[in-house]
């Protein structure tokens, strides 16, 4: 029994999506498993997919590779023999006869129409639930996003399965290193992540100018000259830092010494900065909405993330009650070990070996 995994979309620099699928590929080894990557995996079997696909070129990389999925990836199944493709995010070819399943991340654009763009939504709404009305079974990372799939395409119970993700814990862990003055942000720059709100919390500290605040994650020619003009406009030119894209190696120093990780988002699938942070030992404040909740546990401070004044009190009771700091510390690690990749690829291979 043969399965295909997609990694067509796989980028240079490891993000979410590829970070995940990375991470499952070692629990998958009990299945004989061909990759369909851009690169190399060592250990692994791959079929090379075009390097002008990933999402490293963005638009038209994605259209690139939405023609290739429906007219090379279904040559590429009948020639290797597969039983069943399995793509970590929601694409596989359509009418081509190709058995799969997919992994559901987050259904964002259809929750918050009005920031994000036509061809999101289109893809969205006509894309994404050709694919899932054709497949064997749906993954989804959180109850949120099971819960969105069925409210928002009425995709029944039986043909999802729940399976949260998890962090690498010999990455992020805690390293006893000294706390800066700075409070963290990490991820991408769109407008669902809500960072201008952030930036006004931050602004709003009766002494912001003891601290600063870092924004870890790649920069975005379309939002973060938005965030720099602001940050220009309050004054806080001095206090805030764009580190843009960092290692994944050297995310944990940077995530051990900072303040607090604040992850105010509007909504997310999963949240997988809250989860690296409480595996360090770094205090959380994230939004009370959407599958944050699921991951933080009782291990964070919760706020609306709609409410500036809300982030602010937040960071402010962060900076003033160092007993809350110790005891979020020592609950978000204590929360972070209960996710783990074994659980994930575990959970994973049973989905997949119930359908080859």
């Amino acid at each position: 029994m043969t399965l295909l995994v997609n990694l067509s979309f796989a980028p240079s620099q490891p993000t979410g999506w590829l970070n995940y699928s990375l991470n499952l590929l070692p629990q998958l080894q009990n299945i004989d498993t061909h990759l369909i990557s851009p690169f190399e995996i060592p250990e692994m079997k791959c079929y090379p997919s075009p390097a002008n696909i990933t999402t490293d070129f963005g638009i038209k990389g994605h259209f690139r590779r939405l023609f290739w999925l429906q007219w090379q990836l279904p040559q590429l199944y009948l020639r290797m023999q597969s039983q069943l493709l399995f793509s970590p995010i929601p694409e596989a070819p359509l009418f081509s006869g190709c058995r799969y399943v997919i992994t559901i991340h987050d259904l964002i654009p259809l929750r918050l129409k009005k920031i994000f763009s036509t061809a999101q939504k289109v893809y969205c709404r006509y894309y994404i639930p050709a694919v899932i009305n054709s497949a064997q079974h749906i993954i989804c990372n959180s109850q949120t996003t099971a819960e969105d799939l069925y409210n928002f395409l009425e995709v029944p119970e039986h043909k999802i399965t729940v399976i949260p993700l998890a962090y690498d814990h010999k990455n992020f862990r805690l390293l006893n290193l000294p706390k800066q003055n700075y409070f963290l942000y990490l991820g991408r720059h769109n407008p669902h992540k809500n960072i201008t709100r952030l930036i006004a919390a931050f602004a709003a500290l009766p002494n912001y100018q003891d601290y600063e605040i870092w924004f870890v994650g790649a920069t975005d020619k379309r939002y973060t000259p938005i965030l720099q003009k602001q940050i220009q406009e309050l004054g806080l030119t001095q206090q805030a830092k764009f580190l843009n894209y960092i290692h994944y190696k050297d995310l944990p120093q940077i995530i051990n010494q900072a303040l607090a990780l604040v992850f105010p988002s509007l909504w997310e699938g999963f949240g997988f900065p809250v989860l690296e942070a409480m595996a360090c030992g770094t205090p959380v404040i994230t939004s009370n909405v959407s599958s944050l909740p699921e991951v933080a546990g009782d291990a964070a401070i919760l706020i609306d993330p709609y409410k500036i004044s809300a982030i602010t009190e937040a960071m402010k009771v962060i900076l003033a009650n160092t007993q809350l700091r110790n005891s979020l510390s020592l609950a978000g690690i204590s929360r972070a070990s209960q996710f783990s990749w074994e659980k994930t690829g575990k959970a994973t291979m049973e989905v997949l070996q119930s359908h080859l």
